[in-house]
């Protein structure tokens, strides 16, 4: 069937839209661009038949299918063909049931959405698996495209390298210097990119590199491409195939550049447009207490958003002062019924521990949006017998140092409540014994 997208102005200048095959950010007002697609043309096939398609491509053995951002490919690049798809095997990753954690928070019903369990270690490769295809075919038909290139925190920078990687494609990442884990260093360093380590934050990274991308042929893959929020949109897919094509009533996420929580809205209204799903699950967005200006634009209606100067925090992936994205996530928010709230320092660590004794593993950008759900299950805002999803957006073992510091009781200015230390001994077997008996009360 004749499926296809376009780029359109995302403020909806008339009359102003973009083939994907284009290099272009921005519309001619300055607006950024969102990714349409041809409804009416997937409306000719019924809501049943694509849960049927999705539902046998998710057990597909061949590639590209097997992806669970290419086994949807006709809601996410259309016109793409397989010859210029590159994939890592990204997406289709646990709905984990979280039942006796669930408990604990005063929750029938929680499940942990595992987007970390992917080949780069975040949510960032499902859209990156798409940017950087349409850039290999982009290439392939002549376009002057010499690198990509991303400012990152540090899980963007890797899905990047390790994407450009796999096709042969240069890439260039711009990291603010000390501000990211040694393990999403690495990352970048040893897939080949070329690594600027700049005397900045991240919200100074991004101002350099869109002004970078202006005088030299880099393709920009930071979120404000909105080929990325395509692949990222297949997680709200994903949530509702895996609970057999229905809708929680809440989603949960973690928000830095706020691409993800649009992504994730777009995905489930695309849904319901096209009668997959009979109606929208609420958002929330969780952010840190130190990085917060959606917090605070939600807390004062909307209408008064400003940048913050984001101070250190331990979610060092979303210590972002102002968000490419903040239209984009209001705009998610208000159609699905959305709500903001902060997590501490402190609070956030507390909640990852408490997460990890229930078997987890959890980044601390995770801990932000945990804590943030406890928050809200204690005022009542959630509901004992609603269905929620939190989305883990990153794997705990890039963010070790976090974890090590905090059971070490060596964070500053952080209480280790759940701290859980290894405790030093001889190797003696009556000591040894002793210590057991003191720790199971025997």
């Amino acid at each position: 069937m004749g499926f296809s997208a376009r780029y359109v102005c995302f403020e909806g200048c008339e009359g102003e839209s973009y083939s994907l095959d284009e290099v272009v950010y921005r519309c001619s007002n300055g607006g950024l661009l969102d990714v349409e697609h041809d409804l009416d043309a997937l409306r000719e096939r019924s809501p049943a038949q694509w849960k049927a398609l999705f539902d046998e491509r998710s057990g597909a053995r061949t590639w590209p299918d097997r992806s669970g951002v290419w086994g949807k490919r006709e809601w996410v690049l259309p016109e793409i063909a397989d010859e210029h798809i590159l994939t890592l095997g990204e997406g289709s990753s646990h709905l984990l049931p979280m039942p006796r954690y669930g408990r604990s928070l005063g929750l029938d019903h929680l499940w942990i959405k595992q987007c970390g369990h992917s080949h780069t270690g975040s949510f960032k490769d499902l859209g990156m698996t798409v940017l950087v295809s349409q850039v290999n075919r982009m290439r392939a038909l002549g376009k002057p495209i010499v690198a990509v290139g991303c400012a990152s925190t540090g899980d963007t920078s890797a899905a990047v390298s390790a994407y450009c990687a796999l096709a042969e494609i240069p890439s260039v990442v711009f990291l603010p210097a000390d501000k990211i884990s040694v393990a999403q260093l690495v990352q970048p360093i040893a897939n080949g990119a070329t690594v600027l380590s700049l005397d900045t934050d991240f919200d100074g990274c991004m101002r350099l590199i869109q002004e970078v991308v202006d005088a030299y042929p880099i393709y920009l893959a930071n979120s404000m491409n909105s080929l990325r929020l395509e692949g990222q949109k297949t997680v709200a897919i994903e949530i509702a195939q895996q609970l057999g094509w229905e809708a929680p009533e809440w989603v949960v996420v973690p928000g830095g550049n706020l691409g993800n929580v649009y992504a994730l809205g777009k995905g489930f209204t695309m849904m319901k447009e096209l009668g997959v799903i009979d109606r929208l699950p609420r958002l929330v967005v969780a952010q840190a207490s130190h990085a917060n200006p959606l917090y605070q634009a939600y807390k004062n209606g909307w209408d008064q958003y400003a940048p913050v100067t984001a101070k250190k925090t331990l979610a060092s992936a979303i210590q972002i002062g102002d968000p490419v994205s903040i239209h984009r996530a209001i705009r998610a928010l208000r159609e699905h019924d959305g709500v903001v709230e902060e997590a501490s320092e402190q609070e956030l660590m507390d909640a990852c521990a408490r997460a990890d004794r229930h078997g987890l593993f959890t980044c601390p950008h995770t801990g932000v949006a945990l804590a943030a759900l406890e928050k809200l299950v204690q005022r009542q805002v959630i509901g004992k017998d609603e269905r929620v999803v939190v989305v883990s957006t990153a794997h705990g073992l890039k963010f070790t140092d976090s974890k090590v510091a905090y059971h070490s009781r060596t964070l500053d200015g952080i209480g280790s409540h759940h701290a859980n230390p290894p405790i030093p001994l001889p190797a003696d077997v009556d000591r040894v014994v002793a210590e057991l008996q003191k720790a199971f009360a025997i």
